[in-house]
């Protein structure tokens, strides 16, 4: 832990993402960043937070998921162990029952106890938010997400990202090309797909993006069919589980009345 820089980015750079969006943390990864030379000797601490979670009323399968995970051992052998998936908010309980008087510790709480309040006031906020308002949000953040992508994709050796971009949209839309959805939306020449989705719509095209981004850069890809295949498989991926939940499939939902341009537009003319 010593050679790690003692910040917020720590917590961040163990993050996980499950296939519907939830953020988790692996409690032997959190484990060590907390500077507990043996999980054994961290289970404590992690039981020490299930009864206060269990005090406040909380649900604990909600917070503390127990699953089975394969770790190495000596000469690349694989054993099978017990670990927890965390949310936050477990995340933030454990640092609460920690020992406050190491430094990661006392990080570890203002980092949780900021981060599950700042993720709670989002959420409030957004369900204040009307359909097009919700829209213009995530549409914003597909953008910026979708620009970092680009940028991950070319270093992966992606030299036709129309291409690329497709594979993710066939993914997702069981065989569908960005043309294919455009034409059933009936839209006209060059129209711009994402300006005429929903905010459902939107949220699974983000969900594929961050992913695919995500994915790529950690198998550290560097030819462009596998990239490919990856945008492709995350697309799917984002599809099977939002069947898995009884969602509405993306070529299922309605199209919006007006663009996102239309609106843009009008908000500028009462402007002026």
């Amino acid at each position: 832990m010593n050679k790690l820089k003692v910040n917020e980015s720590v917590f961040e750079s163990i993050k996980h993402t499950d296939e519907y969006g939830n953020e988790y943390w692996m409690a032997r990864e959190l484990g060590k960043i907390l500077e507990y030379s043996e999980y054994r000797k961290f289970l404590p601490v992690i039981n020490k937070a299930i009864i206060t979670c269990k005090t406040s009323n909380q649900n604990i399968d909600n917070h503390f998921v127990q699953v089975s995970v394969m770790i190495k051992i000596a000469k690349g052998a694989q054993r099978k162990v017990l670990d927890y998936k965390l949310s936050r908010y477990a995340c933030y309980l454990i640092a609460q029952n920690g020992d406050s008087r190491k430094k990661v510790i006392a990080l570890a709480q203002t980092y949780f106890a900021i981060q599950t309040r700042k993720q709670e006031l989002m959420e409030e906020e957004y369900k204040l938010l009307s359909e097009d308002e919700k829209r213009l949000k995530i549409r914003k953040e597909v953008k910026e997400n979708n620009f970092d992508l680009n940028r991950t994709a070319i270093k992966s050796g992606v030299k036709d990202l129309a291409r690329f971009h497709n594979a993710g949209y066939k993914g997702l839309y069981n065989g569908e090309t960005a043309n294919d959805i455009a034409k059933r939306k009936g839209l006209r020449y060059r129209e711009d797909i994402l300006d005429n989705m929903g905010s459902e719509e939107l949220g699974a095209n983000l969900f594929r993006i961050t992913q695919t981004d995500a994915k790529l850069k950690r198998e550290n890809v560097d030819n462009e069919y596998k990239a490919d295949s990856i945008h492709f498989e995350v697309g799917k991926n984002v599809r099977e589980a939002i069947i898995k939940n009884k969602s509405i499939t993306p070529e299922n939902l309605p199209t919006p009345i007006s663009s996102l341009k239309e609106l843009d537009n009008k908000k500028s003319s009462m402007k002026i």
